[in-house]
């Protein structure tokens, strides 16, 4: 059935997350659950961002990696009305430690409780690594979720159900219209201005809200 559904995502969402693989080392999701392996990835994360605190790398690399590990579900289940296991997936890793892309083995029937297990398992394992709150990678996470529905051409009712699918402690999405155009009113915040050189996202939670409008009409 992957790869059915697979044939169905190149037609139809050529630019997918599991379009592009080359050269790339595939981990099984399982992996984030290793703390060794874990701790490489935090590591790679400080040397990519020049940053040493681990509260801030843990957030800054599961705002990164959940985006990877939720697509294939969601766009999946979105696109073609059947799911791709999350349990299933293999992330694919770049010789930098990047993620930047997912593909999954299998679908399953009840895509939310097996995304509740799998989120639940990560954020475990990125907070004990890290200290990075639970709550925090979490709210990345809904943000993650519901960043992929729109990119996959779905809307904010799509992003809704998927969400409440998992339980309540992935928290509800939320929408904004900017110029016509829905974009994620975000939960969270990816932490990147607290690394040398960078400022916050357009999109950041943590400016005022006239100011983050601003930028995201003239984004």
């Amino acid at each position: 059935m992957s790869a059915e559904v697979y044939r169905v995502l190149d037609a139809r969402l050529p630019h997918h997350a599991g379009s592009s693989t080359a050269g790339l080392t595939a981990v099984p999701v399982d992996q984030i659950r290793d703390p060794a392996w874990l701790e490489a990835q935090i590591s790679a994360a400080g040397r990519l961002y020049r940053c040493v605190d681990r509260g801030v790398l843990g957030v800054l690399w599961w705002y990164s990696a959940s985006s990877v590990l939720l697509a294939p579900t969601a766009e999946s289940w979105l696109v073609t009305g059947h799911a791709l296991d999350p349990a299933a997936v293999h992330l694919y890793l770049h010789r930098d430690g990047r993620l930047l892309a997912a593909r999954a083995v299998a679908t399953c029937a009840d895509p939310g409780p097996r995304l509740h297990k799998v989120v639940d398992g990560a954020v475990s394992a990125v907070s004990a690594a890290t200290g990075a709150s639970a709550r925090a990678l979490w709210a990345i996470a809904t943000d993650s979720l519901a960043n992929r529905v729109l990119w996959a051409g779905g809307g904010p009712a799509d992003a809704v159900a998927m969400a409440h699918s998992v339980g309540p402690d992935l928290p509800v999405p939320r929408f904004v219209d900017v110029g016509g155009r829905t974009v994620v009113r975000r939960a969270s915040c990816c932490l990147v201005y607290e690394t040398p050189g960078a400022d916050k996202c357009v999109s950041c939670p943590r400016q005022l809200p006239a100011e983050r409008l601003r930028r995201l009409q003239a984004w």
